[in-house]
């Protein structure tokens, strides 16, 4: 049974730093395409981040066009861990931030199997 489970979210003033991170199991993560979404209320789940595995020590990562700049994200295949960190947060940042699992590396939803439970992330201005 493939879980993501993620943490690390909360509450921050703008200009603030979170780092989240999300735990796979049940899956061989090495493998995987590991994405970060977000959806604010009443909108439609958008594409945060994505890092692929390329073998070696080689990766690749996206961002939106939003956060880039601002948000890094990283993994640890010894940990089976992907993480965000996010810096120079804004009030428009605020949303419930999910990870998924998927083979492709797009961005978009569908390209992605395995979906966390979400972890809230509110800026205050």
């Amino acid at each position: 049974q493939v879980q993501l489970v993620e943490s690390g979210g909360g509450l921050v003033q703008a200009g603030g730093s979170l780092r989240l991170s999300c735990a796979a199991s049940g899956l061989t993560f090495s493998t995987y395409a590991m994405g970060w979404f977000r959806q604010a209320p009443e909108k439609e789940r958008e594409f945060v981040a994505v890092i692929t595995w390329s073998g070696g020590r080689t990766y690749y990562s996206g961002y939106a066009d939003s956060v880039k700049g601002r948000f890094t994200i990283s993994r640890d295949n010894a940990k089976n861990t992907v993480y965000l960190q996010m810096n120079s947060l804004k009030p428009e940042d605020t949303a419930v931030y999910y990870c998924a699992a998927g083979r492709s590396g797009r961005s978009s939803p569908g390209a992605y199997g395995y979906w966390g439970q979400g972890t809230q992330v509110t800026v205050s201005s």
